[in-house]
C-alpha cells in the first residue's frame, strides 16, 4: 500500500493582475492588485485591494485605468498588505498575462522592504501562443473576445485577473503534455511521506476525471481515469503486482483533473497516454471497426465540471474536432468562438468508437444539429 503526504497532492496557482502608476522602469508603484488562489479546479481564496503608491500616477495611466490619485489617498500602502500577499501566494506558481511584468513589480516592491520574494511563474501570453495558435492578437482583451470570455472592468486588476482565471482554466484543458501541472508540482517534501492514505483520499475529487502519478523529477509515471477519481486512486495503490509495487515505491505526488463526465475522461485519457507515454501504463489493444456519425454536423452538450458549466464536443462534416467547456450559451451558439475554445483531438477510429458507444449507452443533456 502507498502512503502519500497530503501536502503534495494538489497544484496551487496565484493568478494575479497588477495596475501601476507608470513611469521609469523599476520606479513604478502599485495602484491596485488582485490575486485569485486557484487549485486547478476552483478558486479557493482571493485578495483584491487598491494600493497607495506614495507617488503620482502618470496621466495616461489615469485615462487607461480610471484610477486617480484621489482614489488612493486612504488606500493601504504596500507594506500594509505585504504579509497578505506572501500568505496567499505561498507554495503557489504565479500566473499572469505577461507574468514577467507582474513578477518584476512584486519583487521590486518587496526588495524595497528588504524582503526577497521568489515564486515560479507561468505566463498566459506564452501559454496561449502555444496552446491557442494563430490568433490575430494575444492582448488580454482581444484574446478573451475571440474566446468568448467576458471581461468586466478592463484595465482594472480585479476584472483582468478574473478573466485570466477563465483563460487559464481553458489553457489547462488544452495542455495535453501537462507542462502546466508539471511546473506546479512540489517535490521537496519527499521525506515527509507518511501513513496518511485516508487523509490523502479525502483531498481527492470523487467526480469523474483523470489523474497523474508523478515521481520526484515531475515525470508522469502513470495516467488513470475513472468516474470517481478518489476510488480509482485507492484501487490503484492497493494492487499487488510487481509493476504496481514498483510504481508505488517511485511515486511522489498525484494530481488530478475533473472532466465533468466519463466521455471526456475517456477521450483525454486516450490522447494523453499517446502524448506522454507514461512508463507504467499498460498497453491496451482493441480491434475496432470504423463508425460514422448519423449527422454530419453535431454539437454534443453534456455535464460540465460544476453547476452551470457545460461540456461540449464538436463534430463537423462527420469529423470529430475535439471538446471544450463553457458556462455561456452564446459561446455554444457562435461556431467561430466555439472553434477557438475547442481542444483539438484526433478523428481516430478509437475516439469515434468511444463517442458512439457513450452516446448509445448514456443520455446527454442536448444534441445540437447545425
Amino acid at each position: 500500500m502507498l502512503y502519500l503526504d497530503q501536502e503534495i497532492i494538489n497544484s496551487l496557482y496565484a493568478i494575479l493582475d497588477i495596475e501601476t502608476t507608470g513611469g521609469k522602469f523599476n520606479e513604478e508603484g502599485i495602484t491596485e492588485i488582485a490575486i485569485y488562489k486557484f487549485d486547478g479546479n476552483q478558486i479557493v481564496d482571493q485578495f483584491i485591494s487598491l494600493v497607495n503608491p506614495e507617488k503620482d500616477i502618470q496621466p495616461f495611466v489615469v485615462q487607461l485605468t480610471g484610477i486617480n490619485n484621489g482614489m488612493l489617498k486612504n488606500a493601504p500602502k504596500f507594506y500594509e498588505i505585504a504579509k497578505r500577499i506572501i500568505e496567499i501566494t505561498r507554495d503557489c506558481v504565479l500566473v499572469a498575462h505577461n507574468a514577467n511584468f507582474d513578477n518584476r513589480i512584486l519583487t521590486t516592491e518587496f526588495r524595497r522592504l528588504g524582503y526577497v520574494y521568489e515564486r515560479n511563474t507561468l505566463c498566459t501570453v506564452e501559454l496561449s501562443q502555444k496552446l491557442i495558435p494563430d490568433q490575430p492578437s494575444y492582448k488580454l482583451g482581444k484574446l478573451c473576445r475571440a474566446l468568448g470570455i467576458p471581461v468586466s472592468s478592463r484595465h482594472r486588476a480585479d476584472g483582468d485577473a478574473i478573466a485570466t482565471v477563465q483563460l487559464f482554466k481553458l489553457l489547462i484543458s488544452k495542455d495535453f503534455e501537462k507542462e502546466i501541472i508539471k511546473k506546479a508540482i512540489k517535490t521537496d517534501n519527499t521525506k515527509k511521506l507518511a501513513p496518511k492514505l485516508l487523509n490523502i483520499l479525502d483531498s481527492l475529487s470523487s467526480k469523474p476525471g483523470i489523474f497523474y502519478v508523478h515521481n520526484s523529477n515531475r515525470e508522469i509515471l502513470y495516467i488513470g481515469k475513472g468516474i470517481n477519481i478518489r476510488k480509482t486512486v485507492n484501487q490503484l495503490f492497493l494492487r499487488t503486482s510487481k509493476k504496481a509495487k514498483y510504481l508505488q515505491s517511485s511515486v511522489v505526488s498525484v494530481t488530478f483533473e475533473e472532466t465533468g463526465n466519463e466521455l471526456i475522461a475517456q477521450l483525454k485519457f486516450t490522447k494523453e497516454i499517446n502524448i506522454n507515454k507514461p512508463k507504467y501504463n499498460f498497453n491496451i489493444k482493441n480491434n475496432l471497426s470504423e463508425v460514422n456519425f448519423n449527422n454530419e454536423n453535431l454539437i454534443v452538450v453534456d455535464k460540465g465540471r460544476n453547476i452551470g458549466e457545460k461540456a461540449i464536443l464538436l463534430i463537423e462534416n462527420n469529423v470529430f474536432k475535439g471538446y471544450c467547456y463553457t458556462e455561456l450559451s452564446y459561446q455554444v451558439n457562435n461556431l467561430k468562438i466555439l472553434k477557438n475554445l475547442i481542444s483539438p483531438m484526433e478523428n481516430s477510429v478509437q475516439n469515434r468508437n468511444i463517442i458512439k458507444k457513450y452516446l448509445q449507452k448514456n443520455k446527454v443533456e442536448k444534441l445540437i444539429r447545425f
